[in-house]
């Protein structure tokens, strides 16, 4: 009988603490050559943590790494990748004025007589890495900064194929791909595998976790709770339970029983409004207590349309109205003044202050009302950002706490929090659950619905369509800027929205 191979990385006993935390309380991870191991756990669970302690990015303070059958010590991130270990960080870590091709190969660059850098051969062998990823219409001249989001995931997976790799960690590599996307993103890694790569990945989508995972390892509270797990065969309750330490239903809040009333009269109306290159002609209509969603593909026009509505882009033609009163195109200020709110679809890069604490982040756009002859009345400004949080169950309750330590869901909350507590009318909200875990998921659904009924409207972006389907009222469906059908939620499902994405016409 054939001995078993050992596995292709071993961890075994990883603690690290910081100041008041215990992020990791003598962790277990065992990866084995081409296979997919998925690492789930809630926000806060030790995940983000565990993989920089793997990427040489934290030292840990107990345990051991043993990596191809020897124990090793991960100095640093430069260490690891050196020894065939990649990180592909959600917060993807590309320099935005370097090109394409300069960021695959920062820190090795190919050089002539070890100091003249060859930009031509760094181009050509960045232009086959991206051939290999399916993506040869990438320029590799061209800067990282002008890139999409997806484009500049693939970027960062040419990256870490630049090295020799064995083992490559994925944190939420799906998570700003459309399906399409996705699948070609699935197609690389089958190929990785197929080829003895590892994989580890992190995602919160549990149906990916059954269409690519091997086998699956769940974190709570800084601890292995469950190691080595079938992925194909876990029940999901089983799984959310053992996340969540109770049982967690995919369940979205009832939708009220009478929808907004259509005779009420709208409090955001969008005629026409068009822009070149990126949608055409949207009109829609939005009531207060109503909730509509915009379905569509990576690309549709989606994020576009939020962020015309809120003034960040000028429309070409068109125009929105608030309570009947038109807005100047292209102000973000009269916006907000009339009343509208909006959660991007990056919140850590263009909705919070990453280093500021959760009250001024929930005040920033409220300041004036704490202003007493030119001096900041902190004590006021504390306890009206601590009323409006609490409404929303934010963990911890610590207005100083800096919002950079909170997880996803809670981020998310503090955002929304900014603007019940500058008395929003009208809620624009971009992916809102990107990077949240299961049970804040759920949280932040039941936050959203009880908003709305609460009398504010909500026009609502998503990538997963069963989320567009289990919060909103009302959906429109986007296919290349073009609006194809528009439907109460009820009269969809999943297959249907799919098909119109993928395949629909314009409505007539």
């Amino acid at each position: 009988m054939a001995t078993p191979e050992p596995p292709l990385l071993t961890m075994s006993g990883i603690t690290k603490s910081f100041p008041g935390v215990r992020a990791l309380d003598g962790v277990d991870l065992e990866v084995r050559a081409g296979e997919v191991h998925c690492l789930l756990g809630q926000n806060g669970a030790g995940k983000s943590t565990l993989i920089k302690v793997l990427a040489g990015a934290h030292q840990p303070d107990d345990g051991t790494i043993t990596w191809r059958g020897e124990q090793v010590t991960l100095t640093s991130p430069v260490a690891a990748m050196r020894l065939g270990i990649a990180t592909i960080y959600q917060e993807l870590d590309l320099v935005a004025g370097l090109s394409v091709a300069e960021n695959v190969f920062l820190g090795h660059e190919p050089t002539t007589a070890g100091f003249v850098v060859r930009r031509t051969s760094a181009r050509t062998a960045t232009a086959a890495l991206l051939r290999r990823l399916g993506h040869p219409e990438i320029d590799p001249a061209r800067a990282v900064g002008e890139l999409p989001a997806a484009q500049r995931q693939i970027v960062s997976m040419a990256r870490a194929l630049s090295h020799d790799v064995r083992l490559i960690v994925m944190d939420e590599p799906s998570a700003a791909l459309d399906p399409d996307e996705t699948a070609n993103l699935f197609r690389i890694v089958t190929d990785l595998t197929a080829d003895g790569v590892a994989v580890v990945h992190i995602s919160h989508r549990l149906e990916e976790i059954r269409r690519i995972g091997d086998r699956v390892t769940v974190l709570k509270d800084g601890r292995a709770v469950a190691g080595g797990l079938p992925a194909k065969d876990t029940p999901t309750r089983d799984i959310v339970a053992m996340m969540t330490g109770r049982n967690v239903e995919y369940v979205f809040p009832e939708r009220p029983s009478v929808p907004a009333a259509p005779t009420r009269p709208p409090v955001l109306r969008v005629e026409g409004l068009t822009r070149q290159g990126e949608f055409a002609p949207v009109d829609l209509k939005l009531r207060p207590g109503e909730i509509v969603g915009l379905a569509g593909l990576v690309g549709s026009g989606r994020s576009e349309i939020l962020e015309t509505i809120y003034g960040a882009r000028r429309p070409t033609a068109g125009r929105v109205l608030v309570d009947g009163r038109p807005l100047r195109p292209g102000s973000v200020r009269a916006a907000v003044r009339a009343g509208l709110g909006l959660a991007p679809e990056e919140r850590k890069a263009q909705g919070l202050l990453l280093l500021e604490s959760v009250t001024r982040n929930v005040s920033v756009s409220s300041l004036s009302r704490f202003s007493r002859g030119g001096w900041l009345d902190r004590t006021a400004e504390r306890a009206a950002a601590r009323t409006a949080t609490r409404e929303l169950s934010l963990r911890p309750d610590n207005p100083d706490a800096r919002i950079r330590t909170l997880s996803g869901g809670n981020q998310q909350k503090a955002v929304l929090a900014r603007w019940l507590l500058r008395g929003c009318r009208v809620l624009l909200l971009d992916e809102p659950t990107r990077g949240v875990d299961v049970g804040a998921r759920a949280e932040l659904y039941a936050v959203i619905r009880r908003l709305a009924d609460d009398g504010l409207a909500v026009l609502l972006v998503s990538s997963e369509v069963p989320e567009v389907l289990g919060l909103a009222d009302r959906v429109l469906v986007l296919r290349e800027g073009h609006v194809v059908h528009t439907a109460p939620a009820r009269e969809l499902d999943e297959h249907r929205v799919l098909d119109l994405v993928m395949e629909g016409s314009p409505t007539p």
